[in-house]
């Protein structure tokens, strides 16, 4: 929906066609095009690994009618974007995006066309769940179900203790926004749980985030300081608890990789 004030773009995404999405510039409201051959072309530019062609995100609250058509302009969109990515492979891949929300039935429909198509790999997304107990319901449905010779993603989803329950499940990778967003929220990862250094307690708390931690957060800043960046609205604030978090995020991939390799997963 186009936002009604024109000078407020926060929502950019004016109409969804059998051609693409019509979006709303963010900066002057003009309109911007986007179909699943532009989409394609835009990650070849700046030379993605993975493309990922353009699909429909749908609410979780939604009609069964109004899901089935989501999933099927979805399917098309795909179509027509492997098709524009197999012009020019550039040694690219391109995963497929299984869709059909928490409907098990649409789930196995999606799976079964995509995997008539020769995508390089699969990504689980569309609508997810309501909560984590959802997610993994559904995890637990869809991934003995696509194809075990190829990749697999789960888009969007990447809390830590999410990765715990779907790695066993053989999910491969994830991308979240997640450990920065918490980030900037004045979050900290720890292996105790999130650690809110807004909180009063820090104030004087001269320790590192993570006793042991190599990241130069830790190494150069305390708690304490840290307390003080995001009490005074500090930007570097963000940049640090960042550099902390993604620090933290690759160590417990690190000893989840291994336990894969060890044979404890």
């Amino acid at each position: 929906m186009k936002a009604r004030n024109t000078k407020n773009w926060s929502n950019t995404v004016s109409k969804i066609t059998e051609e693409g999405a019509i979006f709303r510039s963010y900066r002057d409201g003009s309109k911007v095009v986007l179909t699943p051959e532009t989409s394609v072309l835009a990650q070849k530019a700046y030379r993605s690994d993975i493309i990922v062609p353009l699909d429909e995100l749908p609410p979780y609250h939604i009609t069964p009618e109004r899901l089935l058509h989501s999933v099927f302009l979805s399917h098309r969109w795909e179509a027509r974007s492997l098709k524009q990515h197999l012009l020019d492979l550039r040694e690219q891949a391109m995963y497929c995006v299984v869709h059909g929300g928490i409907d098990q039935d649409l789930r196995q429909v999606s799976i079964d066309y995509l995997s008539s198509l020769p995508f390089d790999g699969f990504a689980i997304g569309g609508s997810l769940g309501k909560d984590r107990d959802e997610l993994i319901e559904l995890l637990t449905f869809v991934m003995p179900r696509i194809p075990q010779d190829k990749p697999n993603h789960l888009l969007g989803i990447a809390d830590l203790e999410s990765i715990e329950r779907a790695v066993p499940l053989g999910v491969d990778t994830f991308d979240s926004c997640y450990p920065t967003r918490v980030a900037r929220h004045g979050s900290a990862f720890s292996s105790e749980g999130n650690i809110k250094i807004r909180q009063g307690k820090y104030k004087s708390d001269h320790r590192p985030i993570e006793e042991g931690c190599g990241c130069s957060t830790c190494q150069n800043y305390s708690r304490a300081y840290l307390h003080h960046l995001v009490k005074a609205f500090e930007p570097v604030a963000a940049t640090l608890l960042t550099v902390h978090n993604l620090t933290h995020m690759n160590q417990r991939l690190a000893k989840i990789r291994q336990g894969i390799m060890d044979g404890q997963i």
